[in-house]
């Protein structure tokens, strides 16, 4: 694209993306913000981010501008996941503090304004839990066996009973001295739970109860998609990973063949006992977010029917590469599907299962989303990524729907590429074989006070992961007061959200150039244009425009590359 030589003119005619609703409860619109509690802030020094660090820095988040925040778990566990391997779902880790602790914090984030969700994960347990310890002990065909997934093995018994791999490598079953097998979709020691048995469904909407109770706003369930495993466990040839594109041999009568393990239509009933028993909190508008990595959009727009979740993350658009094309197409097709069953898009761009957005958008354009990027890997080009990862939230958070952000991402926080081998903990690293690099690299501790210890993510220099020198420049306290920072940006950007109520508007596109994505966001608080410029020239604004805010700072009045901008004329 050459540089215009005069302005943009906006269209009389556009085309409707998305049809705003006449409900306006709190998630349709609201700005979440994930809290990784091991890397958020230690307040005990121990170099683990714990529960009263988090409230500690509640003010900092209120102050961000959010409305809510999500935490990942925090419940008693021996770790071998992250804590994604729940031995007691109604108390504390002693890592993160006690239940006080957690009442505590839901205490003082109402008193702040802000609601908080908490991580709920019903595919599996850890091999701790009481249930599966109580299995191994009970025997084959025991009621104790029946909550969870036991089989005996193929042949003489001495094979697995199918063919399936984990998600984290390695095989999908292991073996008891008893001669069964049980089944783990992720590590042997997170056994998934048998979601055929009535006690198993009991036993979670108990846990339901007892965290609603506490005051907790809402759950982002983990692994929404495989509760429900196919009738007889056939064996399955394709890759398995948290999201399987099925190959165009496996279409039958013009639908996608599902894996056996993922998104099977029983999950649904599961959610709708789920979805009354919130309901039940008269007053509350207590919600539940469905971690669902299904495709197409349509299919995970079952999820967030009236009478299922309220929301259910936009992976395709955390997935899709910096081609002005490529997130047309999935914004478009996201708002068809999800406006059909009444529900809101909900956008995100990082979590702590992906490389963070700064670095994963300094990849050159077309690369395959890495599991982990190691020291030996190609390396992001920093300066690009972030310049991209800030035009890339400046869209996200004009977008009609809701939003959740990802710890650090409002400091232009990179992945710790470069991170020694030594230090890795996630368990793809070793069931992988060492192929994959794994998520620590997204999970390093925040950066707060960039001249202290640890950068002041505790009140010692220890931190459970190491953080690297690029943090220093990137830490809260030298970000604070800089008008130019991404921190400021993000401040910025969620006040005009709020302010406008963009979250709450109708979407509609212009066509501005094939690399320019243009967008109208007729929102309760006044029209805004969206505009990215993802061509290799500067983009003239339409004449008379007045501008909001730019991720960049504009060459006069034309928006250069990587760069996303707010106006209104």
């Amino acid at each position: 694209m050459s540089l215009s030589t005069s302005p943009l003119t906006l269209p009389d005619a556009t085309t409707v993306v998305h049809q705003a609703t006449a409900a306006h409860e709190w998630w349709r619109h609201a700005v979440i913000y994930q809290i990784y509690p091991r890397s958020f802030a230690d307040a005990n020094g121990d170099g683990m981010g714990d529960l009263p660090g988090i409230t500690g820095k509640l003010p900092y988040l209120r102050a961000l501008g959010v409305d809510a925040v999500w935490l990942s778990p925090f419940y008693t566990s021996p770790q071998a996941d992250a804590g994604y391997d729940v031995a007691d779902y109604r108390d504390v880790d002693p890592l993160f503090g006690t239940l006080a602790d957690a009442e505590e914090l839901v205490t003082e984030a109402h008193r702040l304004g802000l609601k908080v969700i908490v991580d709920l994960v019903p595919n599996h347990s850890s091999d701790e839990h009481a249930w599966f310890q109580a299995a191994l002990a009970a025997g084959p065909g025991s009621t104790e066996r029946e909550r969870y997934v036991f089989r005996d093995g193929s042949g003489d018994g001495s094979q697995p009973p199918n063919n399936w791999e984990s998600v984290f490598g390695g095989p999908a079953w292991t073996r008891v001295p008893d001669g069964q097998w049980y089944l783990h979709l992720f590590d042997p020691k997170q056994p998934d739970f048998n979601w055929d048995n009535p006690q198993v469904r009991e036993e979670f909407e108990s846990i339901l109860r007892f965290w609603l109770d506490r005051g907790i706003d809402g759950f982002r369930v983990d692994v929404a998609h495989g509760l429900i495993k196919q009738a007889g466990l056939p064996d399955y040839g394709g890759p398995l990973a948290l999201l399987d594109a099925a190959d165009d041999a496996s279409q039958h009568a013009g639908e996608v063949a599902r894996p056996p393990m993922w998104d099977q239509d029983g999950v649904h009933e599961i959610y709708q006992a789920w979805r009354r028993i919130l309901e039940s909190y008269a007053g509350e508008d207590r919600i539940m977010c469905a971690e669902a990595w299904v495709e197409p959009p349509e299919r995970l727009a079952l999820y967030v029917r009236p009478d299922e979740f309220q929301q259910a993350f936009n992976f395709d658009f955390l997935q899709a590469p910096w081609e002005a094309d490529e997130l047309r197409q999935v914004i478009a097709s996201s708002y068809a599907a999800n406006d059909q069953v009444g529900a809101p898009t909900t956008w995100v761009l990082s979590n702590h299962d992906v490389v963070r957005h700064a670095s994963r958008l300094g990849l050159p354009i077309g690369t395959r989303r890495p599991n982990g990027i190691g020291a030996d890997d190609p390396q992001p080009d920093a300066v690009a990524g972030l310049r991209r990862a800030r035009a890339a939230t400046t869209l996200m958070l004009g977008l009609p729907g809701s939003s959740y952000l990802y710890q650090g991402e409002e400091l232009g926080l990179p992945d710790h590429t470069t991170m020694p081998d030594s230090y890795r903990q996630d368990p793809a690293w070793e069931r992988s074989g060492h192929q994959e690099k794994g998520r620590d690299g997204c999970r390093v501790p925040i950066p707060w006070v960039a001249d202290a210890p640890g950068y002041g993510f505790g009140p010692s220099e220890r931190t459970w992961l190491p953080q690297p020198e690029t943090y220093g420049p990137l830490a809260a306290d030298r970000q604070e007061g800089d008008p130019t920072s991404t921190l400021s940006l993000y401040r910025q950007l969620l006040r005009l959200r709020r302010e406008l109520r963009l979250g709450e508007g109708s979407l509609a596109s212009w066509d501005a150039g094939a690399d320019v994505i243009a967008y109208r966001n007729e929102a309760p608080g006044g029209v805004v244009q969206l505009l990215v410029n993802l061509g290799a020239s500067p983009v003239e604004l339409p004449s008379g425009a007045t501008v909001l805010i730019a991720s960049e700072p504009l060459e006069g009045t034309a928006v250069p590359t990587d760069t996303a901008v707010w106006f209104t004329v």
